[in-house]
């Protein structure tokens, strides 16, 4: 449950070293990265197709699925997915999977054993944990 770059990059080493990855991504548009080209993948033709390079790097060794996480269903579907799941990765803006019942606690009560990595830009916590941008100097939000 991850887009980008940390959350994708983190489930490409797991898929790399012979982990079954399972993408979860939006319906209609998917991952952000998908349209970060140029490079394109290119059709047999040699055409570009709509696809970025990076993305394809980044999500190698992968399975994916749509997912709409506002809906009730989809959100069954990430339920049930975790029940025989070792690990979830995601890396969506602090407090957005809470929202729909998919936050750390709420699943490690479907299978307890769920290893639940969280990567976000300034922590889960603090002044800045809900923060999208970037500002030179607080990096580890730090006055400059």
């Amino acid at each position: 449950m991850s887009r980008v770059l940390a959350g994708p990059w983190a489930g490409q080493l797991l898929a790399d070293y012979g982990a079954d990855v399972i993408k979860i991504e939006r319906p209609g548009s998917g991952d952000d990265s998908r349209h970060w080209g140029p490079p394109w993948l290119q059709d047999g033709k040699g055409l570009d197709t709509p696809d970025a390079a990076y993305f394809l790097a980044a999500n190698r060794n992968k399975r994916s699925v749509t997912c709409n996480l506002a809906h009730a269903d989809g959100q069954q579907l990430v339920r049930d997915l975790v029940r025989g799941s070792d690990v979830l990765l995601e890396n969506y803006r602090v407090g957005t999977l809470q929202r729909y019942g998919l936050d750390a606690a709420s699943l490690r009560e479907l299978n307890p054993a769920l290893i639940y990595c969280s990567i976000s830009a300034y922590r889960q916590s603090g002044s800045r944990a809900g923060a999208d941008d970037c500002q030179p100097g607080q990096l580890f939000g730090k006055p400059s």
